[in-house]
């Protein structure tokens, strides 16, 4: 286990229809009495931009997308603690399961894409599937390159800023990386401190400062978080929203039906699932 860092990870116990109207262009305009007038086509009226409609229900109601976190690609090490390996998959069994989404069909979404189609309905593949990996460990960086880059697939990165640079975790250049072959970083707190404790400054030291500073990383607004652990209660997503984040994540705990765009749902991938199980196991979670 990632010793310092990751003894705190341990802990932790989504296709609509666009709405496009079909403009049909006016019928040829005749002028009586005058065979030799020319038609005049009328130009067909512009569609209109699609409205987010952001009302909880509809949110509520929208078929869930899969979505899958993950934290440790790495081997089994002989003082891994029971607690920890659920955490932890092995590189080849991440192979084997990533691997089964690229064969199944499945095409990977981003958090920017799951927003629109949960708030306007907005089309995505048919079987979509959102890769979400927490905490910001090195490895993450390598299996990215090594296994998601052949099969063309994209993924989530949330960050845990009080780690970047340091041992076993990713440095800022390989975050900025990411960003920039058009991955996805969100934010999971400055140290991993549960969010159902924060009072007065917490929200500035969490996740005001954190958010400031990965954006001054990656060059674009950081917009996405997970909560450590998966904990949430109903006073954090005003401060979340405060702070420009438009979608919040959970683990598989209920959605809240007031706010369901800040308890999106996911489910850690342990390293006992082969690329077989992961896919039933999608099909039965969401």
């Amino acid at each position: 286990m990632k010793n310092w860092w990751i003894s705190v990870s341990i802990c932790m116990a989504a296709a609509g229809l666009s709405a496009c109207n079909n403009v049909q262009s006016t019928t040829d305009t005749k002028v009586q009495d005058k065979p030799s007038a020319k038609a005049v086509a009328v130009a067909p009226a512009p569609l209109p931009a699609p409205k987010l409609d952001s009302s909880a229900t509809s949110v509520f109601n929208r078929k869930q997308i899969p979505i899958l976190c993950y934290h440790q690609i790495r081997p089994y090490k002989p003082d891994d603690s029971p607690t920890a390996k659920p955490y932890i998959v092995p590189p080849d069994v991440f192979k084997d399961q990533m691997k089964a989404l690229h064969d199944s069909g499945y095409q990977t979404i981003l958090p920017d894409q799951l927003r629109n189609y949960l708030l306007s309905g907005e089309e995505l593949p048919e079987k979509s599937v959102l890769i979400s990996f927490d905490d910001g460990c090195d490895e993450q960086f390598d299996v990215t390159k090594e296994v998601l880059d052949p099969y063309k697939m994209k993924a989530a990165y949330f960050i845990m800023t009080v780690a970047i640079n340091r041992p076993n975790y990713m440095k800022a250049e390989q975050i900025k990386a990411l960003s920039d072959e058009g991955h996805s970083i969100g934010l999971h707190t400055w140290d991993h401190n549960n969010v159902k404790k924060y009072q007065g400054e917490d929200w500035v030291k969490q996740i005001e400062k954190p958010k400031t500073a990965l954006e001054k990383i990656i060059g674009k607004p950081v917009e996405h978080f997970a909560y450590p652990f998966g904990l949430w209660n109903p006073e954090a997503i005003p401060q979340l929203k405060t702070r420009g984040m438009k979608s919040a994540f959970i683990l598989s705990t209920t959605r809240d039906q007031n706010d369901p765009m800040y308890t999106i749902r996911r489910i850690i991938v342990p390293g006992t699932w082969t690329g077989t199980q992961l896919l039933t196991r999608m099909q039965s979670s969401f």
